[in-house]
C-alpha cells in the first residue's frame, strides 16, 4: 500500500509539473478574446522564461496554428512559453488580425493586456518577448513592432509583410530584428506588393533604414536537401545594425503561401522543405532581447547594470519619476540614454546625494541610467517606462 502510495505521489507531480496546454480566455475591449498557451514542461516558476506570440493567418484560427507553424517541440527544448492568440470577425465573418487595416478592434492593445494578464500568472523575460505569424499574423508582427515596441524584442513573418502605407506612420522606440521567410511566387500575399502591403524588399529596407544595417546583403544559396518540392532558398542577411541587431530574409524561389518545413500543406502554392521555418524563428529570436543582440555592447558604455558605488534607483519599472539614491560618493550628472544611445535627459547632481529624475513625459521603453563623477561612469543601470 505504501509503495502504491508514493508511486500515486510520484506520477500526480509529473502531471502538475509538466507540459500544459492551455484555452484561456481574456476581456479586452468589452469582447472575450481567447488563446492557446503552452507551457512545456522545462518550465520552473520564478525562473523568467521568453515569450513567443504565433499569430495566425486570414480566415485561420489559433487551433490550426499551433499545429501548422509548430513550435512546441522547440519549446520544449529552449523554454520558452508559446502564446497563439485567436482573432475576430470581421465584417465578412473572417477570422482576422487588424493589423493597421481599420475597425475598432484594438489588437495591439489585446496583445499587451494577453502579456501583463500571462506576467501576473507566470514568470516571464519582460526583455524577450517575440512575435511572429503567418499571412495576416506575419503583417500583426510588423504592426506590433511599429506600435508595441517598447514590449517586442524581435519579429518574424512567414508570408506576411507591411501593410500598405504603414511605414511613415511606423514608430518603433529601439533597434528591430526583422527576419522575413517569403515566396516569390506567393498568390496571396505578393513578393512585389499589391493592395493591401507593401513589396517585401521595402518592408526590409525600412528596417535596414532604421537600425543602420548594412545595405548590402551577405547571400548565401541554401543547400537544395529537398529535390521534390519544386523550390529553393536565398538567404540575404543584412549585419552590422545599431545594437548589433540584424535583418534577414529567406526567400523561397517557386514558394507560395505556405509555412517552410510544415508536416502538411494547408496554405497555397509549394511548401518549400530545405529549410524549417520554426527552427530558424527561434534560432534568430534566441539572438536578441529588448536592448539588441543578447552580449553587444549596445550604447558604447561598458558593464551594462554594473553598479561601483553604493546606489539605489527605484521604482523600476516606473511610469512617473525614479528615485536615485547614493553614498560615499561625489557624483556629477545623471543621464538618460535610450537603447538607440541618445541622450535624452540629464540632470547636474553636484552637492546632492539623491535626485528624483522625471520619467512622465518619456516613451514607454528600456533606457539605460548613467551615473558619472568628474572623471568617470560610477554605474549604468537599465530601467523601464512603462
Amino acid at each position: 500500500m505504501r509503495l502504491f502510495l508514493l508511486l500515486n505521489l510520484f506520477l500526480l507531480t509529473l502531471f502538475s509539473f509538466g507540459q500544459q496546454t492551455i484555452n484561456g480566455t481574456l476581456m479586452h475591449g468589452g469582447v472575450s478574446r481567447s488563446y492557446i498557451l503552452y507551457v512545456p514542461a522545462s518550465y520552473t516558476a520564478g525562473i523568467s522564461a521568453p515569450v513567443v506570440f504565433n499569430f495566425h493567418g486570414f480566415t485561420s484560427n489559433a487551433t490550426q496554428q499551433i499545429f501548422y507553424g509548430d513550435f512546441r517541440p522547440i519549446a520544449d527544448t529552449a523554454g520558452f512559453l508559446l502564446v497563439v492568440p485567436q482573432g475576430t470577425l470581421n465584417a465578412q465573418g473572417n477570422t482576422y488580425w487588424n493589423a493597421g487595416w481599420g475597425g475598432t478592434i484594438d489588437d495591439v492593445g489585446f496583445t499587451e493586456a494577453l502579456l501583463d494578464d500571462l506576467s501576473n500568472t507566470y514568470s516571464i523575460n519582460q526583455d524577450r518577448v517575440y512575435s511572429t505569424g503567418m499571412s495576416n499574423g506575419g503583417f500583426m508582427s510588423y504592426h506590433l513592432a511599429c506600435n508595441l515596441s517598447n514590449r517586442i524584442a524581435a519579429i518574424a513573418s512567414v508570408t506576411g509583410a507591411m501593410t500598405k502605407g504603414s511605414i511613415p506612420t511606423c514608430t518603433p522606440q529601439h533597434s528591430t530584428p526583422v527576419l522575413q521567410i517569403h515566396g516569390d511566387a506567393d498568390g496571396t500575399v505578393a513578393y512585389l506588393g499589391g493592395a493591401i502591403s507593401e513589396s517585401i524588399q521595402d518592408g526590409l529596407d525600412y528596417w535596414i533604414n532604421y537600425n543602420n544595417n548594412d545595405t548590402t546583403a551577405v547571400f548565401t544559396a541554401i543547400p537544395d536537401i529537398n529535390t521534390s518540392d519544386n523550390s529553393t532558398v536565398e538567404h540575404y542577411l543584412y549585419e552590422d545594425g545599431n545594437n548589433c541587431v540584424e535583418v534577414e530574409l529567406y526567400k523561397i524561389l517557386n514558394g507560395g503561401h505556405t509555412w517552410p518545413g510544415a508536416a502538411v500543406n494547408t496554405g497555397n502554392g509549394e511548401t518549400n522543405h530545405d529549410i524549417n521555418a520554426s527552427k530558424l524563428i527561434w534560432e534568430f529570436f534566441s539572438k536578441y532581447d529588448l536592448n539588441g543582440k543578447i552580449g553587444c555592447a549596445t550604447i558604447g558604455v561598458e558593464d551594462l547594470d554594473q553598479n561601483l558605488f553604493d546606489v539605489k534607483i527605484y521604482p523600476n519599472p516606473t511610469k512617473h519619476s525614479l528615485n536615485v539614491v547614493w553614498k560615499n560618493e561625489k557624483v556629477s550628472t545623471v543621464r538618460l540614454i535610450n537603447v538607440l544611445g541618445t541622450e535624452v535627459r540629464t540632470i547636474d547632481a553636484i552637492g546632492f546625494s539623491q535626485i528624483v529624475f522625471p520619467t512622465d513625459k518619456l516613451i514607454k521603453g528600456v533606457y539605460f541610467l548613467e551615473i558619472r563623477n568628474e572623471t568617470e561612469v560610477l554605474s549604468t543601470s537599465k530601467v523601464l517606462i512603462d
